[in-house]
């Protein structure tokens, strides 16, 4: 099994994205066991992708097992499901805590902490200098631990 594959993901703007992924580690804890996130930046960057997950922002991988949707008939029209308060909720945060982060340095921290793309890769999809990401990154989630207030 290839420890990187390409994959299409909707991205912060809802616009699907190409990244890389590496399958065997996120990008945050390898910073992290490596001394090159604080504990702080760590579990910002955590709580941010949590929320992206809780939200169904992340693109589905396996098989949806929701109850079919009606088609009409006598029990009515076809509905979607609606979210649930913990997904809207979810959005909210994430959507404030990417806000909070501004423009500029919310898409390399959409990119490593939510879509699991590593640095380099990042850098690369971002036309950035080598090394530029990490000092970004930290920023970024300087920002968002603020906003999520972690100490």
């Amino acid at each position: 099994m290839a420890s990187h594959v390409e994959q299409m993901i909707e991205g912060p703007d809802g616009r699907p994205q190409r990244v890389m992924v590496n399958l065997g580690e996120s990008p945050l804890s390898w910073l992290h066991a490596r001394g090159h996130l604080s504990d702080r930046h760590f579990v910002a960057g955590d709580l941010l992708r949590a929320d992206w997950e809780k939200a169904g922002l992340s693109a589905r991988v396996t098989m949806c097992w929701d109850a079919a949707p009606r088609s009409g008939g006598r029990r009515g029209p076809e509905r979607r499901a609606d979210p649930t308060v913990a997904q809207l909720s979810a959005r909210e945060r994430f959507d404030a805590a990417m806000q909070a982060a501004g423009p500029g340095l919310a898409d390399i921290l959409w990119r490593v902490a939510c879509a699991g793309e590593g640095l380099i890769a990042a850098e690369k999809a971002l036309g950035w200098p080598g090394r530029a990401g990490k000092l970004v990154l930290t920023l970024a989630l300087d920002r968002v631990a603020d906003w999520y207030r972690v100490l």
